[in-house]
């Protein structure tokens, strides 16, 4: 089917999203992404695909975890059928299995459209494993569904070994993915100031909540202290409830010299704190993905990442890096360290990261997206 009429049903399109929705929608224009949270367009990409927005959704909390997502219910305005009933996609991508997804799919015989299910990756409090609903609602979603798609192996092993996706029709490759160009452009057209802190310098980004699992990065910070090793910075860049704590556990184990607070900073700007670091880290507890992970290794950074994160399977250790276990404050110091006794390290592990990366570009992600796309408008056996 020549130029097919695409549906992209995102709850959230974050910037993140927009390189590969902007490559994808030139391989098929006639492609709209409804979302029901938008930011406005990331730099660069101003007007590259159609979107609309349809309300806005309400996440309703279920219940608390100290350490990861805890268990959500998204609301998400029902008239995404109306808009979809007039759009008349032939595909609709679908993010994860809400109640956006439960629609396209109790509509597919009307709509006569084909549905692909994007589970961004495996965790176990997005899982629900210890749930016999969500598990079985989950595996009829899947079993109506045309095609899965995941950026993670994780994510694969539980489409087909938990919800019996049948490996035939589950595509894995990572599809949310940065945009160098795009973050070189932003880091210099982002005027600020070059940092004079003692390098190397680490980089954080993210919120400052237990899930990101900054504290544990910390009290491998005073692991260091102790030892007598404090040449280095690590930087904090973002906001979140759980600051005050985190800068009085830094003043209590005299890391004020070596840890800097950014704050939040517009992601327009993010490139240029990534430019003048060293090495990213992301001590997470729970991640289904981490496109920070990306946009780090994009730009040529060597990478300290938690086996907790689902694009840890991106870091390769003695290469670009090192996945470590983020609850072991002794192993996150030790490789800290590796980095302040061998300053060229980083370097020769960004380099790897940028080539790395280089096969996960918007454009190879548009490619595995259209492959899928054709795959699915197959005519049915």
């Amino acid at each position: 089917m020549k130029n097919p009429r695409v549906a992209w049903l995102l709850t959230s399109a974050f910037y993140y999203w927009q390189p590969p929705m902007a490559s994808f929608s030139k391989l098929f224009p006639q492609t709209t992404i409804f979302t029901s949270r938008w930011h406005g367009f990331a730099p660069g990409l101003e007007d590259s695909f159609q979107v609309e927005i349809v309300g806005e959704r309400k996440i309703i909390q279920l219940s608390e975890s100290a350490t990861g997502y805890g268990s959500n219910f998204t609301y998400l305005p029902l008239n995404i059928v109306n808009r979809l009933l007039r759009f008349k996609p032939q595909v609709i991508f679908s993010n994860s299995f809400g109640v956006w997804t439960v629609l396209s799919l109790l509509f597919k015989p009307i709509g006569r459209w084909r549905v692909v299910i994007a589970y961004e990756g495996s965790s176990p409090d997005v899982d629900y494993r210890n749930s016999p609903l969500r598990l079985a609602l989950r595996r009829l979603m899947v079993w109506a569904a045309d095609a899965c798609i995941t950026n993670s192996h994780g994510g694969k092993d539980y489409l087909i070994d938990v919800l019996n996706a049948p490996e035939s029709e589950v595509f894995l490759q990572p599809y949310e993915v940065p945009s160098a160009q795009a973050l070189l452009q932003s880091a210099e057209a982002s005027a600020i100031a070059q940092l004079p802190h003692q390098r190397p310098i680490f980089i954080f980004v993210g919120s400052l909540k237990k899930r990101k699992g900054l504290h544990l990065l910390l009290e491998a910070c005073a692991q260091l202290k102790q030892q007598g090793c404090d040449q280095y910075t690590l930087l904090i860049v973002g906001s979140g409830s759980q600051q005050q704590e985190l800068e009085a556990f830094c003043q209590q184990h005299d890391l004020t010299n070596c840890v800097q607070w950014v704050g939040q900073v517009d992601y327009s700007q993010l490139g240029a704190y990534f430019k003048q670091a060293d090495v990213f880290v992301l001590p997470t507890l729970e991640d289904t993905w981490g496109m920070v992970v990306l946009e780090a290794m994009a730009l040529g950074k060597a990478i300290l990442c938690s086996k907790f994160a689902g694009a840890s399977e991106l870091v390769i250790d003695d290469q670009n890096g090192y996945v470590f276990d983020p609850t072991d404050a002794a192993a996150v110091a030790t490789v800290i360290r590796r980095f302040v006794d061998e300053p060229s390290l980083s370097v020769r592990m960004g380099q790897q990261s940028e080539q790395i990366m280089a096969q996960y570009t918007p454009e190879a992600a548009a490619e595995f997206l259209a492959n899928v796309t054709e795959f699915v408008l197959q005519p049915q056996k």
